[in-house]
């Protein structure tokens, strides 16, 4: 099956692509498509690979579904499009982010800026029905997301993986803390961000992770 991502994440994953559960993932977001409006755009459902070729992924964030609203998902998790007002989510994040590094609260919520800096933006779902969240999940896409950190966890050294909320936390089942930091805390949504996402720190000590193996800091 000939599948239009980055080629270092087509060989990464060479072996999902003629797996049944990928063929038939396939065709179901293919019928999607042509019957209803799905978002991120077709020619996105693979941005964050795009972005992040595997060799150059420092970061992994985790999300759950793209958002379902017009106009927002690229296909990076989190992010939305240049212009496009910000979720409350992506607000929670830029507020920790700013008083984690004490650097001014972005108003930019196109994160493509992390992405090409080594920060893999993944989904565990990477298409979605127009406003009908969960709509693709358990077709498949979540052991495709599965096999991705899997690969990364087994075939990378010294990533950091940031999971955020139960969902996430539960596929980080798969990852080596020995040779891996994993950081855990509730999610920014506005329903549990002052649970514990405020002032988890992830972003400095995400950096100070990367620098003590003489990687480059991420610019958040």
């Amino acid at each position: 099956m000939d599948v239009r991502i980055e080629q270092s994440w087509k060989e990464a994953l060479a072996a999902e692509w003629s797996k049944p559960y990928f063929v038939a993932l396939t065709d179901f977001v293919r019928q999607r498509y042509r019957e209803a409006v799905v978002y991120p755009p077709a020619s996105r459902i693979f941005a964050a690979f795009d972005a992040t070729p595997f060799e150059d992924v420092k970061v992994v964030i985790l999300g759950q579904d793209p958002y379902h609203g017009a106009g927002q998902a690229n296909g990076l998790c989190f992010s939305v499009n240049p212009g496009v007002s910000l979720p409350r989510s992506l607000v929670n994040i830029f507020k920790e982010v700013s008083m984690d590094t004490r650097q001014p609260m972005s108003s930019d919520g196109d994160l493509t800026r992390w992405a090409k800096q080594g920060v893999l933006l993944l989904n565990a779902t990477l298409t979605v029905d127009a406003h009908t969240a969960g709509s693709h999940q358990g077709r498949g896409w979540e052991e495709f997301t599965d096999a991705v950190i899997s690969t990364l966890a087994t075939n990378r050294d010294n990533l950091v993986f940031i999971l955020w909320g139960s969902y996430a936390i539960k596929k980080g089942c798969m990852i080596d803390r020995s040779r891996h930091l994993v950081l855990t805390s509730p999610h920014p949504s506005p329903l549990s961000a002052s649970r514990g996402f405020f002032g988890n720190h992830h972003f400095t000590r995400a950096n100070e992770y990367l620098a003590s193996y003489g990687k480059s800091k991420i610019n958040w």
